[in-house]
């Protein structure tokens, strides 16, 4: 849902095609499709594809001697995909500094803890031991991953990994910290108790 929101500020379709997220036969299905999806790039569904994509998009920029970066999102558990390592042995071997991938560890998946599903810590170790540039942020505070992006963009022989630190739900009582709502949409007035708890 995110995506599709900047991708609808953007101008890449209308507001009013958000309210059919995952409807059958609608634009906005649970993965992106690049075939229907305008300003989308690359069709994911399977874990893992996202840094995999990412990778070969910057070492493709790389030898065209492309300024460019990419930037690619990851759910933290979605760090359990072999895939993921993969990409990430791949990166630090090109020395791919125009990588940049941003972790969203907030401990919970749709199976419930990372933890108790396939437990991923130390992740910042990991990423060291794989030859990265590894920065850490508060997720929920937009000054720290700001700072965060700046700090990726000085990296100049090494992928960088910014590690979000996040609550899933911040900020909406019913919804934080509870894996159920990985993939649960809220009732119009859940929806509402919400809207009310963000805006305060």
């Amino acid at each position: 849902p995110a995506l599709y929101g900047v991708l609808c500020e953007k101008g890449f379709f209308p507001k009013e095609e958000l309210k059919t997220l995952r409807k059958v036969g609608a634009l906005l299905q649970g993965h992106p499709d690049k075939k229907k999806v305008p300003g989308v790039d690359v069709s994911t569904g399977s874990l893992g594809q996202g840094i995999s994509n990412a990778a070969g998009m910057a070492l493709g920029l790389k030898l065209r001697k492309s300024p460019a970066n990419v930037y690619t999102v990851l759910g933290d558990g979605e760090l359990q995909e072999g895939l993921v390592w993969e990409a990430a042995m791949a990166a630090a071997h090109y020395k791919l500094s125009n990588l940049v991938a941003i972790v969203d560890y907030n401990g919970l998946q749709i199976d419930g803890k990372n933890e108790d599903v396939m437990g991923i810590a130390p992740l910042e170790d990991k990423f060291l031991s794989f030859e990265w540039n590894v920065v850490k942020c508060n997720g929920h505070d937009f000054d720290e991953i700001h700072e965060a992006f700046n700090k990726a963009e000085k990296s100049l022989d090494r992928p960088t990994v910014i590690i979000a630190n996040t609550t899933k739900g911040k900020g909406v009582s019913f919804m934080e910290d509870k894996a159920e709502w990985h993939g649960q949409a809220p009732s119009e007035e859940q929806r509402l108790e919400a809207i009310k708890s963000i805006e305060g």
